[in-house]
């Protein structure tokens, strides 16, 4: 997400960072084209003007003129503002409510609401430690009905079931009264879409919400309509007191402009966004990183928090302790680490949150494909247990076998395995320098990443 307007601000501001006097009329020039770019990346007009004039009056202002380094502040006083646009600070569920606290989701078929349910009944059971329960009140498709119950059961939470023909209301009243009998924390409640904002749609859905109260009612809107998301939120808006927004399809979105629009137009929050089918696609929105995503300095906290919840621990001290001993890192090792990769959404969903990436050439950045990783772990998994162990065993006529039965060339085993090597050589040169030696390499490796050895020691675990 942000890919063009990325591309776009971060050559602009970089351009006045390294200046030691700005102009008046090189901050115009500047916010010309920061206006240019968020026009093409399909934010609102009104978006658009709003923030050009709040970055304008503090640019031309003590902020900036008469800063030291100028082009830094002028940096710092648009990623203020772009933050300010979005928001502010990631705004949480209110759930600090009597149980069950009840959910209400709405929005327009086809935005993905059936799926952000069942992504956060999984978020809300796995980071909050909730006991959630889901229930369809869209009896127009029964395929919903049915697709829900699978995805409560994928994600480990309990479904109330309902049937096409039974009235919305009453499903929703019979969920509330078992939620509150089986002393469920949170009832998400999944409700009918339609194709566009029509008077029945609304007038069920606001019998819903005034049968069963809601403390979060949640718009779920498909951020690939850009614009237009934010236009039929102001809609819903208008018609449900709602409390926050989900934008979905974030991952198929270049341009960003739903997310940059939707807080300003409808004044309620963005709380969430899904990137991706996978019911662990559902991240909390932070305005304040994602500004800074957009003009390429990286989201390394946001980075930081997926290692520390989607690595496996256990197995990451198994391979210290391995490499301490000065035990041989092997393929088998090398899979788990390609393994946890994916886990983290690859090399491009690990690139887009680290600093600088943006201004790297599409020549470099279309390089970086979680393909590759798939392939080395089929070249891996076509291996015998004992060629993982002992790499030294594959001889030609062995990765010709592996080759095949990978479904790949045998310059591709010999890549993988050169890359093997590499990583092995790396493993046994710090088991050598023992602890000492590891903590070395480690802060030599941080240091010589640029911008982020000044983060300080990381506290023992």
């Amino acid at each position: 997400m942000f890919e063009s307007l990325s591309q776009r601000l971060s050559t602009t501001v970089n351009r006045l960072r390294g200046r030691g006097r700005l102009t008046e009329e090189n901050i115009r020039e500047a916010l010309r084209e920061v206006r240019i770019a968020l026009l093409e990346a399909d934010v609102a007009l009104p978006v658009v003007q709003a923030l050009i004039q709040r970055v304008k009056v503090r640019a031309v202002g003590q902020d900036v003129l008469k800063s030291l380094s100028p082009g830094q502040a002028l940096v710092k006083v648009v990623s203020d503002e772009l933050t300010a646009v979005m928001g502010t600070a990631n705004s949480e569920l209110n759930l600090a409510v009597t149980p069950p606290a009840v959910v209400l989701m709405a929005g327009l078929q086809g935005a993905g609401k059936t799926t952000t349910v069942a992504k956060l009944a999984r978020l809300l059971t796995e980071r909050k430690k909730k006991k959630v329960m889901v229930v369809s009140c869209d009896v127009y498709r029964p395929a919903a009905i049915e697709q829900l119950r699978t995805l409560a059961g994928q994600v480990g939470v309990k479904f109330f079931p309902s049937e096409a023909g039974q009235d919305p209301v009453q499903i929703a009243k019979d969920a509330v009264a078992a939620a509150r009998r089986e002393v469920v924390d949170v009832l998400l409640v999944d409700t009918a879409g339609r194709l566009h904002v029509d008077e029945a749609m609304m007038a069920e859905i606001k019998a819903l919400h005034a049968a069963i109260t809601p403390v979060e009612t949640l718009f779920v809107v498909d951020s690939m309509t850009g614009q237009d998301a934010a236009t039929t939120a102001k809609a819903f808006a208008d018609a449900l007191p709602l409390t926050g927004v989900v934008l979905t399809k974030t991952d198929g979105d270049a341009r960003g402009g739903a997310a940059l629009s939707v807080r300003y137009i409808t004044g309620r929050p963005i709380k969430f966004l899904g990137a991706g089918e996978k019911t662990d696609a559902l991240e909390p929105f932070h305005p304040d990183r994602l500004a800074q995503r957009i003009l390429g300095m990286g989201d390394v906290l946001s980075l930081v928090e997926e290692v520390e919840r989607k690595v496996d621990h256990e197995k990451a001290q198994k391979l210290a302790q391995k490499v301490m001993k000065g035990k041989r890192f092997d393929l088998e090792d090398m899979r788990d680490q390609l393994d946890q990769m994916s886990n983290m959404g690859g090399l491009a969903g690990l690139m887009d949150k680290l600093p600088g990436v943006s201004g790297l050439p599409d020549s470099v950045k279309s390089k970086v494909n979680d393909g590759e990783i798939k392939r080395m772990v089929a070249i891996i998994g076509s291996m015998t247990p004992k060629e993982r162990r002992h790499p030294d065993l594959l001889n030609g006529s062995r990765r010709a076998r592996v080759a095949k039965g990978s479904g790949t060339q045998p310059a591709d085993v010999n890549r993988l395995l050169k890359q093997y090597m590499q990583m092995e050589k790396m493993m046994s040169k710090l088991s050598r320098g023992g602890g000492k030696g590891l903590l070395r390499q480690m802060s030599g490796a941080l240091k010589g990443m640029g911008g982020m050895g000044g983060m300080g020691g990381l506290p023992p675990r």
